[in-house]
């Protein structure tokens, strides 16, 4: 038998408290009716009754299997690239505690739910620069997430068509094992100062690379914060102010057959975001046989339930008046 959760401590601690109140109930059973006379097999049947529905909960909160079979699991490939905006205005706090430690915080848990996939990354501002290549291994990347901040690129705007040729570039270069299932998600606020990548999405479409764009801020925005103090917009000499800015995100992932998801304070959409691109087919790279247990916990839970029906509504006595 193999057990799902062999939390022995956890069981044995419940065990001892299941014991600690029922000796208490019999302590105070005794003292009320010590001067009565009591029926004591019927109180002996009560007690076997009760530890034997609390023993078949424990077991079915261990999760126990019995048997096994040989599935045939088929494994899949995607090849994702994660475009990651890391200009000055990632850095807002309209988003708390900032919109770039809140998609730090968002993609290690989407690297994790895509393990089975190589995944990259990208980080731009003006320019764009591959801060890890495709790869399978969980550690460099969640070592690559925790090093991001906005003083790894220039910050002399942004240029979201710059991390999309970068893509373009790579996706065309990189061996790809025969998978064909080709993504980028793209993070960005959506402020785009250079605004020449409607000539890219074309040839991303042509070469079936879909573009699930992620928007991260509010439509109120924020001010900018650098070191102690803030950015000062030059034409105002006032604290400049970034907002979210979602049409040429909208635009790129319409165009691409993709979609756009928001994260703000008004839309949660990152597991959408993940859903969506699990949906995606990827290319069969092999298949593997595994043993797999069935989890039989309910047989042991519904047998526990049914004593503690019988428990309660018998009408046992234990006193004889």
């Amino acid at each position: 038998m193999i057990w799902a959760y062999p939390d022995v401590k956890l069981i044995i601690w419940l065990a001892v408290f299941f014991a600690m109140l029922y000796a208490v109930y019999l302590f105070r059973f005794y003292r009320i009716n010590k001067k009565l006379k009591v029926s004591t097999h019927r109180l002996v049947f009560k007690l076997l009754l009760r530890i034997s529905y609390f023993v078949m909960f424990l077991v079915a909160l261990a999760g126990p299997s019995i048997g096994t079979s040989l599935k045939e699991i088929k494994e899949e490939g995607r090849d994702i690239f994660i475009a990651i905006d890391l200009s000055q205005s990632m850095n807002a706090t309209d988003i708390g505690p900032s919109r770039l430690q809140r998609i730090k915080f968002e993609l290690k848990n989407l690297v994790k739910r895509f393990a089975g996939d190589r995944i990259g990354l990208i980080i731009f501002s003006s320019e764009a620069f591959i801060q890890c290549p495709l790869t399978f291994d969980q550690n460099v990347l969640q070592l690559h997430l925790d090093g991001l901040n906005t003083g790894l690129v220039p910050n002399q705007g942004t240029d979201i068509s710059a991390p999309l040729t970068m893509a373009l570039s790579k996706f065309e270069t990189e061996e790809s094992n025969g998978i064909k299932s080709k993504t980028v998600i793209l993070i960005s606020d959506g402020e785009d100062f250079a605004d020449n990548f409607r000539d890219l999405t074309n040839k991303l479409k042509e070469q079936g690379i879909k573009v699930f764009s992620l928007g991260v801020g509010t439509s109120q925005g924020s001010t900018i914060p650098r070191g102690n103090g803030l950015i000062i917009d030059p034409k105002t000499n006032q604290p400049a102010i970034t907002r979210l800015e979602p049409s040429n995100l909208k635009l790129i992932a319409n165009q691409t057959d993709g979609q756009y998801f928001e994260l703000s304070d008004e839309a949660q959409e990152i597991n959408d975001l993940m859903l969506a691109i699990e949906r995606l087919e990827g290319t069969v790279t092999g298949t593997r046989m595994i043993e797999a247990s069935a989890n039989k916990y309910f047989y042991f839970l519904l047998i526990g339930i049914c004593l503690a029906v019988i428990d309660m509504i018998l009408p046992f006595k234990t006193i004889n008046l």
